[in-house]
């Protein structure tokens, strides 16, 4: 029995860290239905044949409150005590219950099909802040850097002297003579 107790605390485990996936509200005691397709789909309790997603998604409504969004633990043992029998075909419901557990057991959510940033061909040179020309190169320090608000604005000098006049600053000498 103590494999069982062990068997439970891994499959609390796996619905905690797949009731929190996607969500960083929420703190893994409920899972949404978005995380129930899911955790069926990556632990292979769909198996497309005897279990497919349609079941799933209305095994989920059928097991959760008339007006909740979300199952709780208890809610999502009882889902699967119901999808077992079925995904497990020839066995007891006991032994179907402990299979169905083994396939989720452990396990944690993935991350396929993410988006990651790609360095390739054209863009090395396109992002490259050495390579800048023009008003382009104002914005960037020599480290590459961006200079802020101070690369992309010209902030005039109230002196009151036109922009490239060579004797700003000596008219207090002249005054004085």
């Amino acid at each position: 029995m103590a494999g069982t107790s062990t068997n439970m605390q891994a499959l609390h485990e796996s619905f905690k860290s797949f009731a929190m996936h996607g969500d960083t509200k929420a703190t893994g005691s409920e899972m949404n239905g978005k995380n129930w397709s899911k955790i069926c789909k990556e632990c292979h309790v769909i198996d497309g044949k005897t279990v497919t997603s349609t079941d799933v998604d209305i095994l989920f409504s059928k097991v959760k409150a008339k007006s909740a969004r979300v199952i709780t633990f208890e809610e999502f043992k009882a889902a699967l005590a119901e999808l077992a029998p079925k995904r497990f075909k020839g066995q007891s419901r006991e032994q179907a219950i402990q299979s169905i557990y083994g396939l989720i057991a452990g396990k944690d959510p993935t991350n396929l099909g993410v988006t990651v940033a790609t360095k390739a061909g054209g863009v090395d040179r396109l992002t490259d802040t050495s390579k800048y020309t023009g008003s382009h190169k104002e914005r960037f320090d020599e480290s590459g850097k961006g200079k802020g608000i101070s690369g992309r604005e010209y902030i005039a000098e109230n002196t009151g002297y036109v922009g490239n006049y060579k004797g700003a600053g000596t008219y207090d000498e002249k005054v004085k003579k």
